[in-house]
């Protein structure tokens, strides 16, 4: 058996979590790869995974044997882009973990102009808003919106995300404006169920003091979008990033609502996993998006009805 296509298959089994998805990866027969990994545990002598009905988990040993072998591929993947690089040529796959809401908005253009930059990169990209272990779903990178509560990932900011509470004018007809933090609890609210701790809201005025609110949620839903159409269609008020909300409040389907108080603000970062070297793909990818993502956002600056200020 070859032992480097041994360490392919090995790798490929962890990340995608199963001998079938392993066999996709690599276009081998599902077969192959069983024979591939019998053959690692018995050249190395030791088990690698525990196999059950329903998943695969490592080892102790396989764990530490999968960092060094995710390595040992990534050298060898960085030593054919340093070739391509000095013909000028950045090449391979970049496999990107992305928050669905926020890229169908506004990562269309800075995938498409580093791909005109670079066009033998191949982008596989996942669009989801749910958390994804980087090293099971085998991704190079991923973009997260929020507070990083895996102290093992390595992360880049790229910039701040604001959010800002809004209604529709109808709605604002029919039920008035609340004036107070603690007048939305009085109103019909939209609420984020992707969070720890849905239909909790936090404001701040300028002196720092906080104003915390359980509010009663009207409905509830892991969808963004949806709920920023469902309050420019006059069904309540809603807490929105302005990536979202910001085009809507520009059109006058939203209306921002407490603009004396400051609303949560959370970092976004390119986060990838320590035990995958970063190749140079990788890497200028994630330069790329730093340097796009500089400055104030653009969606922040274009809507004319919010301060571009931090809390």
């Amino acid at each position: 058996m070859n032992r480097f296509e041994d360490l392919q298959a090995f790798v490929a089994v962890v990340e995608t979590g199963s001998f079938t998805a392993a066999a996709e990866r690599l276009d081998m027969a599902k077969s192959a790869i069983s024979r591939r990994m019998a053959s690692l545990e018995e050249g190395l002598g030791v088990q690698l995974l525990q196999r059950t009905t329903r998943r695969l988990n490592l080892t102790d040993t396989g764990r530490s044997f999968y960092e060094r072998s995710a390595r040992i591929l990534a050298d060898l993947d960085e030593a054919e882009a340093a070739v391509h690089r000095e013909h000028g040529e950045l090449r391979g796959q970049l496999r990107v973990a992305l928050p669905l809401s926020f890229s169908v908005r506004h990562m269309c253009v800075p995938i498409a102009e580093f791909a005109r930059q670079h066009p033998q990169v191949v982008f596989d990209l996942d669009l989801n808003d749910r958390r994804v272990d980087l090293v099971q779903e085998g991704a190079d990178l991923a973009l997260r919106i929020g507070h990083l509560s895996d102290s093992s990932l390595i992360a880049r900011k790229l910039f701040d995300t604001r959010t800002v509470i809004c209604a529709s004018p109808a709605y604002i007809d029919a039920h008035g404006a609340p004036e107070t933090p603690d007048d939305l609890s009085d109103h019909r609210c939209l609420v984020y169920g992707n969070v720890s701790t849905p239909g909790y809201w936090v404001a701040q005025d300028d002196e720092g003091k906080k104003y915390p609110v359980d509010v009663q949620a009207t409905l509830t839903a892991s969808s963004g979008d949806l709920l920023a159409d469902l309050a420019a269609n006059g069904m309540g008020v809603v807490l929105q990033p302005t990536f979202i909300a910001g085009e809507l409040i520009k059109r006058g389907d939203l209306v921002p609502l407490l603009t004396d108080y400051h609303w949560p603000t959370t970092p976004a970062y390119a986060v990838y996993p320590p035990a995958r070297h970063l190749s140079h793909r990788v890497r200028t990818f994630i330069d790329f998006l730093v340097e796009y993502f500089s400055g104030t956002p653009y969606w922040d600056e274009d809507c004319e009805l919010l301060n571009a200020r931090q809390s």
